[in-house]
């Protein structure tokens, strides 16, 4: 491998951690470079316009705004999860599925792969726009959010799915703030009738949510197995999504 390269790439990733922007002293000192050679490579990287500079600081560049247009945003990801999800579905027997955070208030659901048993409520829901609220995924989305852009998200009463989907907002907002408290969400029966779910999220170095890691299946079975055991592995699974994907450069 070229460290040349690799070098250039941590100064880029580092750059994106401050939209504001940065000095070359700094984001030299973030990745462990010496000044002289951060120096050298951000100005290339400005020349190239990867980079650009306003009163000493560095911020993402054009070049990098318009590969990104060009870019399919999940290319890479699933490749990077799919180990992961795998083993997931190996030991605890159920489906798992992975969603992108999208923004503030949105996620993909790029993968789902099915667990081995053939009695299993849901058909998946890959490729779907999940409801925020009746789903656990959904629930980890609103829980990173404040009580405040819940209320201006959210109508008063909520739609619902089944007899069990929670269509109360102030009620929503309790059941958020404990999963704010245990890390975790659940939902059962909400979207479909005999379906259980467990979601944890995925965060980058500086905490962002970026993810979301989910298992699911039949509520009798999994609601007979121990949901401390689910929560613990799907937070090991968790972790080593957010390391395949924030560590890309060593």
């Amino acid at each position: 491998m070229n460290r040349s390269v690799l070098r250039a790439l941590k100064l880029l990733l580092e750059v994106g951690k401050h939209p504001e922007g940065t000095t070359a002293t700094n984001v030299a000192a973030d990745v462990g470079l010496a000044r002289a050679t951060a120096s050298r490579l951000l100005s290339s990287m400005e020349y190239a316009g990867f980079l650009t500079r306003n009163n000493g600081n560095y911020s993402l560049g054009w070049q990098l705004a318009r590969l990104g247009r060009l870019a399919d945003p999940h290319s890479g990801i699933l490749s990077r999860v799919q180990v992961t999800i795998e083993a997931l579905v190996t030991e605890l027997n159920e489906t798992i599925a992975y969603g992108v955070v999208t923004g503030p208030t949105s996620f993909d659901l790029i993968a789902e792969v099915d667990g081995p048993h053939f009695l299993a409520p849901q058909e998946g829901y890959a490729g779907q726009r999940l409801p925020l609220h009746a789903s656990a995924m959904g629930k980890i989305i609103l829980a990173d959010l404040s009580d405040r852009e819940v209320q201006t998200l959210l109508p008063e009463t909520l739609e619902s799915f089944t007899r069990y989907t929670i269509q109360d907002r102030d009620f929503l907002i309790q059941q958020l703030a404990e999963i704010r408290t245990v890390g975790y969400a659940t939902l059962d029966s909400e979207l479909e009738e005999g379906l259980f779910s467990l979601a944890v999220g995925v965060r980058d170095d500086n905490n962002n949510l970026i993810g979301i890691l989910a298992v699911s299946g039949l509520d009798q079975r999994m609601k007979a197995t121990s949901i401390q055991s689910f929560v613990e592995r799907l937070e090991e699974g968790s972790a080593e999504i957010a390391t395949a994907l924030t560590n890309t450069v060593d």
